[in-house]
């Protein structure tokens, strides 16, 4: 262990004694990368690993593991890097599964990402964007310039609401009554005096109330003119009753914004997503990346592991000292294996969701031009569930907006639809919020649904008997976190991340801490 820790610092020592059953697994370490001298006079020394899989966890681990200078051989069935994470621009042809090609056309220098496309402040993928030299920029997340647009039994219903209209009401009213609930002493068994002081100063300030503690309205809302110069003071809008901006549900989606890992301010690469895993194909090595291979089989031998795959026609076997799968987990159980009864049955237990987007190509920005909407996105309760605008090419020509990302029961009303038939659903949809500008100077579109797209077979999953987004610890998760023999499993599945790329990242960095660890002391 002293070896270990004077060789790989206190990272590889921990991850030993851990390993051994000297410490406590659970405790937070600081990743370390391997390193070249780390595996010095060691018998494991340029170990051969077969990586599964050239989206986020399977490049990361090759990455990783090339540092130390292992034998690192990746098998991608795609002909592109980044798995799920898909960025689409002039020239993509993709084949769903229901049998229909697309080819984008898109103008010179617009895509949108099908698959990521916004990177949390706090997520290590944008430490991967500062090694990796990715230029990155600012992703709107949330504008109140923006619509919300929802049925309800109230005069509201299916009115184009501006995001900041509808939570200055919903803001100022439930400050209004929580205030007037304090005054009249209906919270006196929970605050002192003091306390009903202070809350009522904050309610004030944040409902933007009145002196008597009612809330009115104010510019907050926005204003139907603009103010000008001279006496011109602007237009305001009228607030909306209490009982129906309460009854209309306009406040549905406010809780998106206090998501951890959905507040502002959210970056992406310049360029789109894809941009990440260009640049890690880039550090890895093309000789090392085999795109269009196919894997077929996956075994532990005597000697180590051995994976088959088909790659230009021809049927291939590589034989290495150990096997990171990275491939969803709902496609491993396919393949020819001699994995436990228990691991497949664990592999099971991960169900795909369904989710998907469609870009619209505009000749013309009305969103800035006419709404004054630069970035974030509009949301709704019908199917296309949100439109999310362009945060690059500001005052450009055209611009490709996302006419909807939607996941689950919503996104099944797309699925099986064929891709113009996607198109007008959503224009329609789309059109209810913002008007027939949103049927005009459409140029082209495309679309993809993540359980339609081969070798993926879903957006990414939840585990049965969980109803966490993140890697709730069930027995069927669990079990998927310890080596089959020479085999490991990565990816955002087996994460507290599910759906980021940080989680893909932090997985794969868990297993190369575990397979150097095992190849320094072995």
């Amino acid at each position: 262990m002293q070896s270990l820790g004077v060789t790989g610092g206190a990272g590889l020592a921990y991850g030993a004694l851990s390993t051994l059953g000297l410490a406590p697994a659970s405790a937070q370490v600081s990743y370390r990368s391997p390193a070249m001298g780390d595996l010095i006079g060691k018998a494991g020394a340029g170990a051969r690993v077969a990586i599964l899989g050239g989206g986020p966890a399977g490049l990361c681990a090759a990455y990783e593991l090339g540092k130390a200078g292992y034998d690192v051989t990746v098998l991608e069935a795609r002909s592109r890097p980044g798995g799920r994470v898909w960025s689409v621009r002039n020239g993509t042809t993709e084949t769903d599964l229901n049998g229909e090609t697309q080819t984008c056309t898109f103008a010179e220098g617009h895509y949108f990402n099908l698959g990521a496309t916004r990177i949390p402040q706090s997520h290590i993928t944008l430490d991967y964007c500062r090694e990796l030299g990715v230029e990155i920029q600012p992703f709107g997340n949330q504008n109140a310039n923006t619509l919300v647009n929802y049925q309800s039994s109230t005069p509201i219903s299916g009115q184009s609401v501006q995001y900041r209209t509808a939570k200055a009401d919903v803001y100022g009213y439930m400050s209004e009554l929580l205030q007037k609930a304090a005054s009249r002493g209906a919270l006196d068994d929970v605050l002192s005096v003091d306390d009903k002081e202070a809350l009522s100063s904050f309610l004030s300030d944040f409902g933007d109330l009145s002196s008597d503690g009612r809330y009115l309205g104010s510019s907050r809302r926005g204003y139907d003119s603009e103010p000008g110069a001279g006496l011109n003071v602007g237009d305001q809008r009228t607030p909306f009753g209490m009982s129906e901006t309460i009854r209309s549900g306009l406040g549905r989606n406010f809780s998106f914004d206090f998501g951890y890992d959905q507040a502002m301010m959210m970056m992406t690469p310049v360029g789109g997503m894809d941009r990440i895993y260009i640049a890690f194909q880039r550090e890895i090595g093309d000789e090392r990346i085999h795109f269009g291979a196919e894997v077929s089989a996956m075994h532990n031998t005597p000697e180590g592991v051995r994976i088959d795959y088909t790659r230009d026609g021809t049927r291939t076997s590589l034989d290495a000292d150990y096997c990171i799968c990275t491939l969803p987990p709902n496609l491993v159980g396919r393949l020819a294996n001699n994995l436990p009864g228990d691991v497949l049955t664990a592999l099971k237990a991960a169900i795909p969701i369904s989710s998907g987007k469609l870009g619209i190509e505009y000749t013309r920005r009305w969103w800035e031009l006419d709404d004054r909407i630069y970035g974030g996105a509009s949301n709704t309760d019908k199917d296309i569930s949100q439109i999310m605008f362009p945060y690059d090419h500001y005052h450009g020509d055209r611009g490709v907006v996302v006419g909807y990302y939607n996941t689950g029961k919503r996104h099944l009303a797309f699925e099986s639809l064929t891709h113009r038939q996607r198109l007008a659903k959503a224009i329609d949809e789309g059109a209810a919020l913002h008007g027939e500008n949103y049927r005009r100077d459409i140029a082209s579109a495309f679309s993809g649904s993540w359980r339609r797209t081969r070798y993926s077979e879903g957006a990414w999953v939840g585990w049965s008997g969980s109803d966490s987004h993140g890697g709730e610890a069930t027995a069927e998760y669990t079990k998927l976190l310890e080596p089959v023999e020479r085999i490991y499993f990565a990816g955002d599945h087996l994460s507290n991340a599910i759906a980021w790329q940080h989680g893909a990242f932090t997985s794969a960095r868990d297993v190369v801490t575990a397979l150097h660890t095992r190849v320094a002391a072995s």
